[in-house]
């Protein structure tokens, strides 16, 4: 396990956001999916490439 909490934080928000894009597609927002969708991979790569 890292001992860089940042990474773990970053890691952490992305599988959010990842939760975030399932609940806006089942309410038939795609637009707002696809910002959070962004983000959550913004988060996730940030997140490993901090590890």
């Amino acid at each position: 396990m890292s001992s860089n909490w940042t990474a773990v934080a970053m890691v952490f928000i992305g599988l959010f956001l990842i939760g975030g894009v399932v609940s806006l597609l089942k309410q038939g927002l795609k637009l707002g999916a696809v910002i959070c969708g962004i983000g959550a991979a913004m988060a996730l790569t940030a997140g490993v490439l901090w590890w």
